[in-house]
């Protein structure tokens, strides 16, 4: 009994002097006197060396906020760089797409000037041969080269316009249509021709993939004797 009652005062001392320590490291706060009359609490509420110092919270939230504070800034630096760096992407973007655009209006018709360049080629030897071996007074063989000439640039010409989509419109006999023809004048149905249609074209309408880029000038067939 004598050795657990020495035991036992030894353990209380112990723990008297490390609340003293803990009371004087925590400048005034925390648990008060352990003998102070006012400080008596029930049991279970005793002040605990293992509690941390009041002290030690707010220098660790402080430190958490400031490297959360230093990661935020740092995300901020980062997306600044990608926006900066989206920004040119995009402006980059948007000159090479104006620089295409502006090289197709310019060249958009390079191919359809190259196959014209052969008609000029067409015509230019014509008038060359002409010009060079028909001798004075020979008309027959002068209309008959220009005749070969003239027939080579309109094959020649037809197979462009084919390549290309371009159309000739020869509307004769079809049904009057203001969308793709130019009333002249009208004249009177004759024998097999219905009024409303097309009776005579006096100048061709041509069409390039299907839109009527020059309207056909015509003369429309009326009942009536009325020329406008």
């Amino acid at each position: 009994v004598g050795n657990m009652a020495a035991r036992s005062l030894w353990a209380v001392r112990r723990r008297v002097q490390h609340l003293l320590a803990s009371t004087a490291a925590s400048d005034g706060r925390g648990c008060l006197h352990p003998f102070s009359t006012a400080t008596q609490r029930t049991a279970g509420e005793d002040c605990s060396s293992e509690d941390p110092p009041d002290e030690l919270g707010p220098s660790l939230a402080e430190r958490a906020l400031k490297l959360k504070a230093v990661r935020l800034e740092k995300e901020v630096q980062d997306l600044t760089v990608r926006y900066q760096r989206a920004l040119a992407d995009g402006e980059n973007i948007r000159r090479r797409t104006q620089r295409c655009v502006e090289d197709a209006k310019i060249f958009g018709i390079q191919s359809f000037c190259k196959d014209l360049v052969e008609l000029a080629d067409i015509l230019e030897k014509t008038t060359e041969s002409i010009s060079e071996e028909t001798e004075p007074g020979d008309q027959k063989l002068s209309l008959e080269k220009i005749f070969r000439g003239l027939s080579l640039l309109e094959a020649k010409l037809k197979s462009v316009f084919a390549k290309h989509g371009l159309e000739k419109m020869t509307p004769i006999g079809d049904k009057y249509d203001p969308h793709e023809h130019e009333l002249i004048c009208h004249v009177p149905a004759g024998v097999g021709v219905q009024p409303g249609t097309v009776a005579l074209v006096r100048q061709d309408g041509y069409k390039l993939h299907g839109r009527t880029i020059r309207l056909a000038r015509v003369e429309v067939a009326v009942e009536s004797q009325r020329r406008l």
